[in-house]
Parts: structure tokens; sequence; C-alpha cells
């Protein structure tokens, strides 16, 4: 169905498909919904959004429900679970197709999953992707500049978001039974003797904007917080306000206390409490104990492509990130600083396709300030001339007094790149590469799609390393 739509698609004038955009995008959502049988009514549904956050926060959601004995699937930027499998994301997307989100609900449900997790975007939003998906929870995990250009401004960007916490109201009444399954046709059972599951929105308060998105309807709110913040203590509009403090990081994990339950992440990053919180709450705010909810997350090991560190017997570190904003790029640096180390080698580039583009240069500055060496090299070009874009970044690093071909080196070919860093590595240095994460392709002009995994490519080149000295 998708593909019939597609092909007549491209047989609408471009000016008159624009006018048609909000009916086609909308249409999709509907027939996707219709066509695999309504999944998400048969699923607690979680959707997790937010600038930064939200792939951590999926996967820590999941992993601390299973732990609690559910059964969950959920689909995020980096990887999809359906209840039974799970596999790296090779779709170049967060928020994927709704022919393809309903169809994985629809395994959830056939896998008896109790909970489904779908990481939502503000550009899905805007595509209609999170309609006809009946949501319970609603997760906002902090909200910054990114994506601005493609919305026409922060505010319109903030309003994309919003427009999900909207979509609550409109979704509709779940009973589930005390193992979280729900229950849409009840026989022999009076509703009462059911658990109604209340509508949920859990909060970043620390955030600026959280009280944008806490003050949409929902049955229950949740605010985590760290302890002496602004909002810490504060029952406010019936908030339920969970505080974290004792927060600890060092170079392998970090610690953190919640209601008294002191929790050890295997997670590099004080950052990782902030996402680890939203787990607490969506744990609390469906009964399960801080027992489970400690032992679910300490049991986590790491994320794929999230401070993903490759070793290879090699004498140096090395970390694959998916950060390619600068906030993140910053979050990044303040992490690695507690890894003991001699120089920081840092392979970075930019997306093409206008995304962002004031972005580049401060790429390229925060390079320039916190690395030894800065390799720029080619991220998702998309339409755009990918030297133009490196041109772009290195411009920020040459301003913060990196020179050319001494310490700061233009390679378009990224697999050169990481060659390239890998080679100038000595024992106790830190190669960072980071824009890409676990993702599984490089987009580039007219929509081709290059098979491409950072991590693989590393683990490849790292194998001959002591073999003969190629790198």
């Amino acid at each position: 169905m998708e593909k019939i739509l597609n092909i007549i698609k491209k047989y609408i004038p471009k000016k008159l498909f624009k006018n048609l955009q909000p009916i086609y995008h909308f249409t999709l959502s509907w027939l996707a919904s219709l066509a695999y049988g309504r999944p998400s009514e048969k699923l607690i549904v979680i959707g997790v959004t937010g600038t930064t956050g939200k792939t951590t926060s999926v996967y820590l959601i999941a992993k601390t429900l299973e732990e609690a004995g559910c059964k969950v699937g959920f689909t995020s930027t980096a990887m999809f679970n359906d209840g039974e499998k799970e596999w790296l994301n090779d779709k170049k997307m967060t928020m994927v197709g709704r022919f393809f989100t309903q169809k994985i609900l629809k395994k959830m449900v056939k896998h008896k999953c109790q909970y489904a997790i779908v990481e939502t975007t503000s550009e899905g939003v805007k595509q209609f992707r999170h309609r006809f998906i009946n949501y319970d929870i609603l997760v906002f995990t902090g909200l910054y500049p990114e994506h601005i250009d493609s919305h026409g401004g922060f505010e319109n960007y903030k309003k994309a978001k919003g427009k999900l916490f909207a979509h609550l109201k409109r979704c509709g009444i779940k009973y589930a039974d005390d193992k979280k399954f729900i229950h849409r046709k009840i026989s022999g059972l009076k509703k009462t003797d059911l658990n109604r599951v209340k509508k949920t929105i859990i909060a970043n308060a620390d955030d600026d904007h959280a009280d944008y998105f806490l003050n949409f309807w929902s049955e229950r709110k949740f605010a985590y917080t760290e302890e002496g913040s602004k909002f810490d203590g504060k029952n406010k509009n019936g908030v339920e306000t969970v505080s974290y403090q004792r927060v600890e990081a060092d170079k392998d994990g970090t610690t953190f206390t919640f209601n008294k339950t002191k929790v050890r992440l295997r997670l590099l990053g004080d950052f990782n409490v902030v996402n680890a919180m939203t787990a607490v709450c969506v744990a609390l705010s469906q009964g399960f104990s801080e027992k489970d909810i400690k032992n679910g997350l300490e049991k986590i090991e790491g994320v794929a492509g999230r401070l993903e560190k490759i070793d290879e017997g090699q004498p140096f570190t090395v970390i694959v990130d998916y950060a390619f904003e600068p906030n993140a790029v910053e979050k990044l640096y303040k992490t690695i600083k507690l890894i003991p180390h001699k120089k920081v080698i840092h392979v970075l580039g930019s997306t093409g396709g206008g995304r962002d583009i004031a972005r580049r240069p401060r790429l390229g500055e925060l390079a320039g300030e916190n690395a030894d060496f800065v390799i720029v090299t080619n991220e998702d070009p998309y339409d755009e001339d990918p030297l133009v874009i490196i041109d772009q970044v290195a411009e920020g690093a040459l301003d913060k007094g990196k020179k050319l071909n001494k310490d700061l080196f233009k390679i378009a070919d990224r697999r050169e790149a990481i060659k390239t860093a890998l080679a100038l590595a000595q024992e106790n240095d830190i190669v960072l590469i980071t824009g890409k994460g676990s993702e599984q392709a490089i987009c580039a002009a007219d929509g081709e799609k290059i098979t491409w995994d950072d991590r693989a490519v590393v683990r490849g080149l790292l194998e001959n390393w002591e073999k003969d000295s190629v790198i």
C-alpha cells in the first residue's frame, strides 16, 4: 500500500503535493494502523521525545521493565526490538515509516509484549507519524535548538513536540491486568477488576521548557530533578517529583541515588543519570519496585554507538559516539576527561541536507579547543558537496589555532580519516569518532545509502594493527 502511494506521489506536481502533504501523511498513518489491526491498542505504549537522550532513555526504560518481569519491544535511532529479537536500526531514520512502525508493533503483540517504546521525533510528528498510535506514557528528556531549520525556528520546533503531548488526550482508555497485559474485550470481569492504564507525562524538570510539557493534559505527571535544583521538592499542579542526588562519575561509570536507593551505572558520563531517571520514573509510574529498577539499570553494559568503546587489544582507547551537535559534543568532552589519557584525536564531520548549517563551525571550534588532533571528514552529505561541509567544520578548528596538515586534517574518505586517526594514536591516547555511532549507512546524493558502520570499520582496521602496521 505504501509503495503504491509513493508511486502515485511521483506523478503529482510538486506545488500541488506541497498543499496535499498533510492529507497524504495523515492518510498514510491511518492506513498503516488499519492494515495491521491497530496494534497499539493492545500494548502499553511509551513515547520518548526530546532533543537529546532519547535513544539511551528508550534502551534504559526497556531493560528496566524487562528486569521487572515484562516483555518489551521498542523502536529507536540505534536499535529495534520486536519482543523476540533485537537488531540495529538500518533505516537511517529515528521514527521510521508508519507501515514499518505499525508492523513492528503488531509483532510485539504477537510476541506477547506488555510494553512498546517508540522514540518519537518532531519530524515524525510533523508528518503525523504519531497519529493512530495510542500512547499511554510520554517522556520529555529536554529541549534546545536543533532541527530548527527544518521547522522554521525554535518555537515551531517546540510546538511540534507539543503536538505529541496534545495527542495524548485523544488516545483511548486501556485496561491492563496485574501482569500488565491489555484487555480490550472483557469477559467475566468487570472493568473495575482490571487496572486502568493512566495517561502519564514524565518530564525532565531541570530543563527550561519542562513546564510547557507538564502543562498538557494527563491523568498523572512525574518530574525528575536533581536535588537542590529550582524544581526540587515542589508538588506543582499535582506533579509527583522524584529527586536524585550524589552523582559521582568516573572512568568506569556513574553512581547516583534516588529515594535512598543507590544505583551504579556502567555507563560513562553523568548525563546518563538524567537518562536513567526516565527509566526510574516510568517504572515507578507502573508500580514496579525500587529493587527491580536498581537491578535493571545496573545490568546494562552499554548502548550501541553511545560512548561505545572498541577494544581489539590496542594500547589506546577508541570511542565511537553518535554526538553530532554542539551540546552533545560538549558533554562528550566533559566525560572523556574522566578517562586517563595523553592525547585526544577527534574524527568528526557534519550532516548535509541543509540541516542546521550554523552548527558546523561550532563543532570545529569544540574539536579545536579540546582535541590535540582534529580530522574532519564526510558524515552524511545528502545532496550537498561534502567538501564544502568539511571546509565549514574545519574553519572552526582553524579559528581555535589548529594548523592545517599539522594538527588539523581534512580527509573526505571517512575510512581513510579513521585510519589516519588510528595511525596517529599512541599508547594511552583516545581516538574519538563522532557523528554516526551505530548508524548503518552514509546518506549521499540522490538518495543513495552507502553501507557503513564506524564500529565495524574500526574493528577491521585494528585487526591488522600489530600484524602489518598498516595503521
